[in-house]
């Protein structure tokens, strides 16, 4: 990705929404429309509508595409089929983590992948150095837009379009509307029953305005960036650069569980495995304030006069209207849920108590 900021297939679309922009992996974003919190709670109580398209998107084609995938990938491809989606990371030798993504398994000759924006060279760059002549590693990051419809209602919106929604969790249908086609996924990163599309980029409007007629019948409304991070920090959903980086493991992280521990192969294997024996050095905790305060990332979390940890991300929950934060906290401080530390806010103590994520239950999922 060159150091020139990137520009969306629906920017125009979003200035005549209103929306307010800011500068996201890259990337010019929209921030918000009409408020955070209202787009926040419109999401979780009804249905909320997000242009992701600065997401990237990859593929990786040829005989044995999947089972080359699966032997660099941490999850184990192999658990799934085409139709079905996972959630995967892609790591260094040292076990750190270059993204996390998620695999669309096609065919056995074809895998889909959906990495963050400024990420997405990164992976194709480690994939490419990895495979055999005979597979192509493609970026196609301005191929396909990505369009979040994310709520309770998510699934009256898309049925309203006659699009697709009966698919289990993290599966997938190739349908079309309107002469335009679309990859509908069960899956999203609000915590909420949702869905994310992807049309082609060229026609990426179309699909937008169609779906944002139907939201806005639903009662719901569009929600840009501020509404995402606040959406997935509730859920405690990491975010690459914050919760996952080169320098912090998917162990550290809680995301062992996106590990095929028994696989041959993988990138960071052996590191992994020998943190996985040793433990973790840290680990991610959830963070509620007890009295008032707005918890941010970067900050010192500290038992006593003690420094313990650092937050990694911070916001204010809109649903329990409470400072809320992730942070990653020694283990050796032998901290445990329910105990009380405290965050260092600028210069101020800030009572939290230490909790294990998610800070909210979804309506629906």
């Amino acid at each position: 990705m060159s150091d020139e900021l990137q520009h969306g297939p629906l920017e125009d679309r979003h200035r005549e929404l209103g929306a307010s922009f800011a500068e996201f992996g890259g990337w010019l974003m929209p921030v918000s429309y009409a408020g955070t919190v209202g787009e926040h709670n419109a999401t979780r109580n009804v249905v909320g509508l997000f242009d992701v398209s600065h997401l990237g998107k990859a593929s990786v084609r040829g005989p044995g595409a999947a089972r080359f995938v699966n032997s660099t990938l941490t999850n184990d491809l192999s658990r799934i089929g085409p139709g079905k989606a996972q959630y995967t990371l892609c790591c260094n030798e040292s076990g750190g983590v270059i993204d996390d993504l998620i695999a669309y398994y096609v065919a056995d000759d074809e895998i889909f992948l959906v990495p963050n924006a400024a990420n997405t060279v990164a992976v194709v760059a480690a994939l490419a150095a990895a495979a055999p002549a005979e597979l192509e590693i493609v970026n196609e990051h301005r191929s396909y837009a990505v369009l979040a419809v994310q709520g309770p209602r998510s699934a009256e919106v898309l049925d309203e379009l006659k699009l697709p929604t009966g698919m289990e969790y993290m599966a997938y249908a190739d349908a079309s509307f309107s002469g335009v086609p679309v990859r509908v996924c069960r899956s999203g990163y609000t915590g909420e029953h949702g869905y994310e599309l992807l049309p082609p980029w060229e026609s990426a409007r179309v699909v937008f305005d169609a779906l944002l007629a139907a939201v806005t019948r639903a009662g719901g409304q569009p929600a840009g960036l501020g509404a995402r991070d606040t959406l997935r920090t509730e859920m405690g959903y990491p975010l690459h650069g914050h919760e996952l980086s080169a320098d912090i493991s998917p162990l550290q992280a809680r995301c062992g569980w996106a590990i095929g521990w028994k696989k041959e192969a993988f990138f960071g294997r052996d590191a992994l495995l020998a943190e996985k024996a040793s433990g973790p050095r840290r680990l991610l905790r959830g963070l509620r304030a007890v009295g008032r305060g707005v918890l941010r990332p970067d900050l010192a979390v500290l038992d006593g006069d003690t420094k313990i940890g650092i937050t990694t991300s911070g916001t204010f929950s809109p649903t329990l209207k409470a400072g809320i934060a992730l942070a990653l906290i020694d283990t050796d401080a032998g901290i445990e849920d329910g105990q009380h530390v405290t965050v260092d806010v600028r210069g101020r103590a800030l009572e939290c108590e230490v909790v294990r994520p998610p800070f909210v239950q979804p309506k629906t999922r």
